[in-house]
């Protein structure tokens, strides 16, 4: 059912308003006024049918996005974010509460339905209304805008470190606990040999005796794949049940078979998107996730994020750069003019804006020398988007989640850069007044 609007007009008897309370002068306070709340709820109430208004309304579109932007700009879990929502008197005026409510707003699994409702397109109406927040409290300019620069970066996944041996263990345990459920004998299910197959397999990498190691992974993949083949001849001619182990039956045989030249193989068994992404660095080799093509203004000082892409299947940088300018031009309102990135985009083929690629000494002026330089200054963004917000480990289910974790990264990242800027005009002003105080 359609959610209905916070309402605050009626008086509380017992309560006063937190509005009354609050300091006006404080940031949070002061950005809940400027973020168009009416517009926002307008949008995602589209999302429900009004001729299916069945069962109890939801959540208030209000309440549920700002739940959500506090979350990624505190790093917070579902279930810390809505407990701290209770003990503190901002975050439930930002949220459009204006008296102290001492029950949590909503459970925190309504948040992982509520992703799941407004889906990639929605959740970028807020990074495009976080970018018009910072145009108009001036913490960029529409100018600072048209010159951007653009990298790419590894989203983690949230899932254990792959190996063989550890898929098939997982999908010989899925296999047995389907056919347990769905009421199929299998002839054996190996859970104990299996078990001490896996503790001696263990030992033996952990010793180096690389020959006793391969032998018991071959007997562990044979064990494995006798549980395979029971389960295919007890499914067969039953639709059904053939339907239900599909997925995992497809899985195993993948696990089974491929070699170690093979590509596009499998690193989870809950998350099949995930990609091996070589990053060539001492300290992490190998990052298993998804790759994010970031956008950022060139201002010196505070920077916003202008786009965030989560791509599939680790694509070239160079064929990033059109989707990720594109997706920058459809957020701000504004098509960028200078884009400037690292030596991984040549042959990005984009001819609608000037490219200009770090260590380019061809076609460049001294102005352009000079902004070159500060390609880099994205690389610390990154790096806090990853440290003090979400990018750093995606728990969000599938590459939609990817998705709509990288987005609401950038939303509440560009909230945050907007509440220093806030926070620093009010200690200009407090610093005035104390110097004509002093003066007087």
């Amino acid at each position: 059912m359609r959610p209905k609007p916070l309402t605050t007009h009626q008086e509380d008897l017992f309560k006063s308003r937190l509005s009354n309370q609050l300091n006006p002068k404080h940031e949070l306070f002061r950005l809940a006024a400027l973020i168009p709340w009416d517009e926002l709820e307008t949008e995602f109430a589209s999302i429900f049918d009004d001729k299916k208004a069945v069962g109890r309304p939801a959540s208030p579109v209000r309440l549920i996005v700002g739940l959500l932007l506090l979350q990624h700009m505190h790093n917070l879990s579902d279930e810390n974010v809505v407990r701290m929502w209770v003990e503190n008197g901002y975050w439930q005026y930002f949220c459009g509460y204006d008296h102290l409510q001492w029950q949590l707003p909503v459970d925190p699994s309504s948040l992982t339905r509520w992703r799941g409702r407004l889906g990639s397109e929605r959740v970028e109406k807020l990074l495009s209304m976080s970018v018009n927040v910072a145009v108009a409290t001036g913490v960029v300019t529409k100018k600072e805008l048209q010159e951007v620069i653009v990298d790419t970066t590894v989203m983690p996944k949230n899932i254990e470190f792959p190996t063989d041996s550890k898929l098939l263990e997982k999908a010989r345990v899925r296999l047995v606990k389907l056919a347990k459920k769905h009421g199929l004998n299998l002839r054996q299910n190996y859970n104990l040999v299996t078990k001490k197959c896996l503790r001696k397999i263990n030992g033996y990498l952990h010793a180096r005796q690389m020959k006793r190691a391969k032998s018991e992974i071959k007997r562990f993949k044979t064990l494995v794949g006798r549980v395979s083949r029971d389960c295919r001849r007890k499914i067969q001619d039953n639709e059904l049940l053939e339907q239900v182990f599909a997925e995992i039956l497809v899985q195993t045989k993948h696990l089974l078979t491929r070699k170690a030249s093979d590509k596009n193989k499998l690193y989870s068994l809950h998350e099949p998107e995930v990609s091996c992404i070589s990053k060539g660095k001492a300290h992490k080799k190998y990052e298993f996730g998804s790759k994010v093509s970031l956008s950022m203004t060139h201002k010196k000082g505070v920077s916003i994020v202008t786009s965030a892409l989560s791509f599939n299947n680790n694509p070239y940088d160079g064929h990033t750069l059109d989707q990720a300018l594109k997706s920058s031009a459809k957020i701000t309102g504004i098509n960028p003019v200078n884009a400037f990135v690292d030596r991984g985009y040549k042959g990005h083929s984009v001819t609608n804006c000037n490219v200009y690629i770090s260590g380019q000494k061809r076609g460049i002026t001294t102005i352009i020398k000079k902004q070159l330089k500060r390609r880099q200054a994205i690389e610390p963004h990154i790096g806090h988007l990853k440290n003090d917000g979400k990018l750093g480990l995606c728990r969000l289910k599938a590459f939609a989640g990817d998705q709509i974790n990288a987005l609401l990264c950038a939303a509440s990242y560009n909230l945050k850069q907007v509440l220093y800027h806030l926070r620093g005009l009010l200690l200009q002003i407090l610093g005035l007044i104390f110097f004509i105080k002093l003066s007087c």
